[in-house]
């Protein structure tokens, strides 16, 4: 368990509104996303108590206002279970650590993992007695700093509007299903443009750099035109710095998120080539070194 001397602080023990609907909220995963997702839930009033393997990770948080310990296990009873680890395996093994103590709570599902991999999380925490909500979030650390992510949730209405208050904390709730699975089948096609979008908008610049032109000229007259998107007008500039701009969501973030997009097209027999030929990319730079580099960096596998 977690150290005695701590505890969650109350509204009876800090003078806190008792008639607002605060909560004690775990935060799993306090990453590039998750520390700004943790740090507007605690901000919105509520208790967080981050949990992260990695040191620097729970540094950052602490320097934020949020404590936070290395293991599941060493937790104190909450409410809410908030999910950002990165990848399904991550996923199964929180899962696995947690059940003993999971009775009772709410597991707030956030992280890009899959629609297989949630449901099978969901089976094993309903079978423990959580009710679990499939939530994962689009809009990158920009928007998880000020509140204003997506967030795509699927399951029992009553469990969602619990947990309102918490989620509202970091952005704008559309509720798209009672069935979980639903949501991370919808940021399977968020990833899907994703991947596809950030890959051809380096396609994109190299091109222009072949032809003769700077990049740097022809991106702000095209990104405001109709071939502009999202990703071009966010990861272009990104693009044309050098290899150690500062990291927003790195190469190896987009091997395994357009990996799980290709798993869930061929376990449903759909075609999508484009997207083939963005995980290529992926995997192209992350072989090349470049797998803990900001993603704007699949750029440079054309430049090899």
């Amino acid at each position: 368990m977690a150290s005695p001397r701590w505890r969650w602080l109350t509204p009876s023990n800090t003078g806190w509104d008792n008639r607002r609907n605060y909560m004690n909220v775990i935060f799993v995963g306090l990453g590039a996303i998750g520390l700004p997702m943790a740090v507007q839930i605690h901000q919105a009033g509520h208790r967080v108590l981050g949990v992260d393997i990695a040191q620097a990770s729970r540094q950052r948080a602490l320097q934020q206002g949020i404590e936070a310990v290395e293991q599941f296990s060493q937790t104190v009873a909450a409410e809410v279970v908030i999910v950002m680890v990165a990848t399904p395996n991550q996923l199964e093994t929180l899962v696995s650590e947690a059940l003993p103590q999971v009775s009772g709570q709410y597991w707030v599902i956030m992280s890009t993992v899959g629609p297989e991999a949630v449901k099978l999380a969901h089976t094993r925490l309903q079978q423990a007695g959580a009710t679990v909500i499939d939530a994962p979030v689009t809009g990158g650390t920009a928007r998880a700093s000020t509140g204003e992510l997506v967030i795509f949730a699927a399951g029992d209405a009553q469990a969602i509007s619990h947990v309102e208050s918490v989620l509202n904390a970091m952005g704008t709730i559309s509720v798209i299903s009672n069935q979980v699975g639903a949501g991370q089948s919808i940021k399977v096609i968020n990833q899907h443009l994703c991947s596809v979008h950030i890959v051809a908008a380096a396609e994109a610049l190299n091109l222009a750099a072949t032809l003769g032109l700077d990049p740097a000229q022809v991106l702000p007259l095209i990104k405001a035109g109709a071939a502009g998107s999202w990703m071009l007008s966010d990861r272009g500039p990104r693009m044309l710095q050098a290899t150690d701009v500062e990291v927003s969501s790195a190469i190896n973030i987009f091997v395994k998120d357009s990996g799980l997009v290709s798993e869930a097209a061929a376990a449903h027999h759909a075609e999508v080539p484009l997207l083939q030929v963005a995980h290529a990319r992926f995997l192209a730079a992350a072989q090349a070194g470049l797998g803990l580099r900001d993603d704007s960096r699949v750029i440079e596998t054309w430049q090899q």
